[in-house]
């Protein structure tokens, strides 16, 4: 018996490799895949049920968050700390932000080193993402907005551009 689900695993995994199993087995959305908290508390969970334990509670509404598996109503989700479990489906938003990842980051006027600063975001600060260049992206947080090098932010791939 153990053999045969041994095979039936190792069958399945190798038919998940070969389609490039890169969407959600529920949403048919990539993974991993960014989103961010719609409530302002959310349970962190074990595993996909409310029967798993809960691991902590995350606090701060409109923390960005990965997705990195999708099981039912629930997804696993990790922190930019690498913190992770699962999590309700209703807990989470498809609107996108970002947290600064470097102290006193210039919002530029334009996507350039060279671009006038318009304001300052301090390392922690939890900003909406708008348009994503390869290397820029523009950012809201505080009434302010502007450019940023996307290297300075956690929430957005490193090869992902937005419009």
């Amino acid at each position: 018996m153990r053999a045969g689900l041994s095979a039936v695993f190792f069958c399945a995994m190798a038919a998940m490799a070969s389609a490039g199993q890169d969407r959600g087995p529920v949403t048919n959305l990539p993974l991993p895949r960014y989103v961010s908290m719609k409530a302002g508390e959310g349970n962190v969970r074990r595993g996909p049920s409310l029967s798993h334990r809960i691991d902590w509670v995350y606090k701060r509404r409109n923390l960005p968050l990965e997705i990195t598996a999708e099981y039912g109503h629930w997804r696993r989700v990790r922190d930019r700390d690498g913190a992770g479990g699962w999590m309700h489906y209703s807990l989470l938003s498809g609107a996108r932000t970002v947290v600064i990842e470097k102290d006193m980051v210039a919002m530029r006027r334009t996507p350039s080193p060279d671009a006038p600063v318009r304001a300052q975001a301090e390392i922690g600060v939890v900003a909406r993402l708008g348009e994503c260049l390869p290397d820029w992206c523009r950012i809201s947080a505080g009434g302010q907005s502007g450019w940023v090098p996307k290297a300075a932010l956690w929430g957005v791939a490193p090869d992902e551009i937005r419009e």
